[in-house]
């Protein structure tokens, strides 16, 4: 008989608004106290201490206008953080400092997450969603230098960017671009070369999340439809659909494997955060505490597994997070 879902571990409430992303800064060493920064609505960002389960500091930075990425660059110190006011930051936490050093405007005016990639030591690139529609534009970091701008072909309609994953094969230094398109297709891009590689069509609907495990060269989407696409990307680089799994209910906002690749978690419109195997998809939980859609999830770095953690953030302007570690 299957194990009853466990509730959550503990509860973070105090950000006044709803929930939109969440980033975990824990695999440092000791005495390193693990933290977890959330961004919201109000235009907050929030750096829990998760030994206290309270919050450290509150960044004000995007002029109260929503904070949808949050991502940690080589410790705890160096943040990046994007809004709804077309601005990413960059901030400098060291020694109590709160303060913006730097910032991109973006002249983006969608939900579009931008993806980082570390290149070298103090060394980035940065793929955002750009001021033309359809455009994804690669930066390096800090310097802002532009690398490329990824223009799909001249009647391509694949709408605007939604979703955005750099990476690199293990074997080379070259970096990839995985972009989910409003047209409901996921492209794969050629960074140095500026060109794209392949092109699947996963979804009726816009992507609204992807994640992509370069080891096995396979990666899931979800969008508002009833279904999780997962697909493989083979030797000759084209992308092709392994597998689609339905869902109960329609509605994807995020979807996030754990660094280990043992499992994923998606967060639903329907309140609910699911767990599948990654291996095979095997639906394993479904956690049920929020009441109202679940809009961003993520897996702590803890470098003792058994510590690692899940955060999940709602539009009920609270965060559950959950400790489903399990030694399978």
């Amino acid at each position: 008989m299957a194990l009853p879902p466990p509730d959550p571990q503990f509860v973070l409430r105090g950000t006044s608004a709803p929930v939109h992303t969440l980033h975990f800064s824990c695999g440092g060493p000791e005495p390193d106290i693990p933290l977890l920064f959330s961004g919201s609505e109000n235009g907050f960002i929030h750096v829990w201490n998760l030994k206290t389960h309270r919050v450290d500091t509150a960044l004000d930075g995007h002029g109260r206008k929503s904070v949808y990425c949050v991502e940690t660059m080589s410790g705890k110190d160096r943040l990046l953080s994007q809004g709804r006011d077309q601005r990413i930051c960059l901030w400098d936490l060291a020694e109590g400092r709160t303060s913006v050093t730097d910032s991109v405007f973006t002249e983006h005016v969608g939900f579009c997450r931008c993806s980082l990639l570390k290149v070298a030591q103090g060394r980035w690139l940065m793929a955002m969603a750009a001021r033309s529609l359809e455009e994804v534009q690669i930066l390096e970091l800090p310097s802002k230098t532009s690398v490329c701008t990824l223009k799909p072909e001249v009647g391509a309609k694949l709408g605007m960017p939604m979703c955005l994953k750099l990476w690199q094969l293990s074997c080379g230094p070259q970096p990839l671009l995985l972009a989910g398109y409003e047209d409901g297709s996921v492209v794969l891009w050629n960074v140095s070369m500026g060109k794209a590689l392949s092109q699947l069509n996963c979804h009726q609907e816009p992507v609204m999340s992807l994640d992509f495990d370069s080891e096995k060269a396979k990666g899931i989407s979800g969008s508002s439809e009833k279904v999780l696409s997962i697909w493989s990307l083979n030797e000759q680089q084209n992308l092709q659909v392994y597998k689609t799994h339905e869902l109960v209910n329609a509605g994807i906002s995020d979807i996030t494997i754990r660094p280990d690749k043992k499992i994923l978690a998606t967060a639903g419109w329907d309140h609910r955060i699911r767990i599948f195997g990654w291996k095979k998809l095997k639906p394993l939980a479904v956690l049920d505490y929020h009441t109202a859609t679940v809009h961003c999830v993520s897996f702590s770095d803890h470098s003792t597994p058994r510590d690692r953690l899940l955060a999940a953030g709602s539009k009920d302007q609270r965060i559950s997070v959950w400790s489903i570690y399990a030694q399978t």
